[in-house]
């Protein structure tokens, strides 16, 4: 993985997720993490959202995560946009979905009620491929194994 890439998902708290309900498609907005790899993408939602039962329907979901939290004011002329094709994991076991509640809880202090919340699920994403905006015309795009 490039190294711009993981920076950009390191780097960064929130994502757009997409998800899709028959051909209706549903955008959120979501606090997120990584595992060390950025090979999978963690969330929390209620499990009773829209965006869980579309999960649950069709596992197949789109991130998008971008530059404007993190660039200084000179580098705005050239945002980077990642879009991330991924598969909601629905049998995570519940010692990995403590860990990631945990790596959460660390990094978005402010979701401690929703993490302690009997009725909501943790979300992990394995992502599948990665494309990278790099300004207006600069696209690179991978598969992840």
């Amino acid at each position: 993985m490039r190294a711009d890439i993981k920076d950009l998902m390191e780097n960064n708290l929130v994502c757009v997720l997409a998800t899709v309900s028959g051909d209706s498609p549903h955008c959120s907005l979501m606090s997120y993490a990584t595992d060390a790899d950025c090979r999978e993408i963690y969330m929390v939602s209620h499990k009773n959202t829209k965006k869980y039962q579309n999960l649950t329907n069709n596992p197949a979901v789109s991130l998008l995560i971008d530059s404007r939290e993190t660039s200084l004011l000179q580098d705005k002329k050239r945002p980077l946009a990642l879009t991330v094709t991924g598969i909601f994991q629905k049998d995570v076991p519940e010692g990995k979905k403590q860990a990631i509640r945990e790596l959460l809880r660390e990094r978005h202090p402010e979701l401690y009620m929703l993490l302690d919340d009997r009725d909501a699920e943790i979300v992990v994403v394995k992502i599948k491929a990665l494309q990278l905006l790099d300004g207006i015309c600069n696209a690179y795009f991978e598969s992840v194994p």
